[in-house]
C-alpha cells in the first residue's frame, strides 16, 4: 500500500498536466468548430456572417453588463437576413440588430485567454515555425491577429476595433444588448475570411489560446505586457487562411 501511495504521489502531476493540455485544445477545437460553422452558413445560405470575440473576468459569474478581463472567452455568430452586409462601406456604425439572427447559441470558454503571442517563423510547420499572420508598416502582426482584447494598441489586436460591430442578442424587435462585439471576423457568401469586418483579406489570421485559472493567466517566459508573448507551458495557435478559409491548430 505504501509503494502504491508513493506512486500515486508521482504520477498524479503527470494526470494533472494531461487535463489541463485537454482543456486548451478543447476550447481551441471549439473555436475551429465556430469558424467553421460561420462559413459554412454564410456559403450555404449565399450571405454574410459575422464572429465576435469579447473576453470577460473569469473570476466571476456572467455579468450584465459584462465584466471585461481575462479567463473567458465569448464568441457569438450573427448572420444578415436579406444576404447583404447590411451596413455601408465608408459609413461606420454598428450593424442593425434587427436585420440579423443569431447563429447557434453563444458560446463562453472558460479558464481560456487570447494572447499575442510571439509569431512563428515562418519556416515550417510545427509551432515555433509555423506561418506568419499577415504584416504591414503601420500595424505590424496585429491587423492579422485576434489577442488581449481589453488592452490598448499598440498591445491589442486587431489594432482598432471594428468600424461595424454587432450585439448579443439580436433580433426584431431590437432586445436588450449584453454584450457587444468590437473584435469581429467577417465570412462573405464565397466563403473568404476578412477581419475586423473590413474589407481587406488577410493571408493568414491567427487565434492565440493559453490556459488560466479563473482570470489568472500563466507567467510568460518572456515578452510580457507586449504583443509577442512567450509562454513555456501549453499554448495552442490557430489559424485561418483568407481565401480558402481553411483552419489548421498548432500545438507547443
Amino acid at each position: 500500500m505504501g509503494i502504491i501511495a508513493l506512486l500515486m504521489v508521482v504520477v498524479a502531476p503527470a494526470f494533472t498536466s494531461i487535463k489541463s493540455g485537454n482543456d486548451i485544445m478543447a476550447s481551441t477545437y471549439t473555436i475551429k468548430g465556430v469558424l467553421e460553422q460561420a462559413r459554412i452558413y454564410a456559403r450555404a445560405n449565399n450571405t454574410y456572417t459575422w464572429v465576435g470575440f469579447y473576453e470577460e473576468d473569469g473570476s466571476k459569474a456572467s455579468t450584465n453588463p459584462p465584466t471585461p478581463g481575462s479567463g473567458r472567452v465569448v464568441i457569438s455568430i450573427v448572420a444578415s437576413k436579406d444576404g447583404t452586409t447590411i451596413y455601408k462601406s465608408g459609413a461606420p456604425g454598428a450593424i442593425d440588430p434587427a436585420r440579423l439572427l443569431q447563429v447557434g447559441k453563444l458560446t463562453k470558454l472558460d479558464n481560456a485567454h487570447l494572447p499575442l503571442l510571439n509569431v512563428g517563423a515562418g519556416t515550417g510547420d510545427a509551432f515555433d515555425t509555423r506561418p506568419l499572420p499577415d504584416w504591414d508598416a503601420f500595424n505590424a502582426f496585429n491587423d492579422a491577429r485576434f489577442g488581449e482584447l481589453n488592452a490598448t494598441p499598440p498591445n491589442t489586436a486587431p489594432n482598432t476595433n471594428s468600424q461595424f460591430p454587432f450585439p448579443y442578442p439580436v433580433g426584431n424587435p431590437v432586445p436588450a444588448t449584453q454584450y457587444t462585439f468590437q473584435k469581429t471576423l467577417q465570412f462573405n457568401p464565397i466563403g473568404e475570411c476578412r477581419i475586423n469586418s473590413t474589407y481587406d483579406v488577410r493571408r493568414v489570421v491567427e487565434i492565440g489560446l493559453v490556459q488560466t485559472h479563473a482570470s489568472s493567466t500563466p507567467v510568460p517566459a518572456s515578452g510580457s505586457g507586449t504583443s509577442a508573448v512567450v509562454f513555456n507551458g501549453n499554448v495552442t495557435a490557430l489559424q485561418i487562411s483568407g481565401f480558402g478559409s481553411s483552419v489548421k491548430i498548432y500545438r507547443r
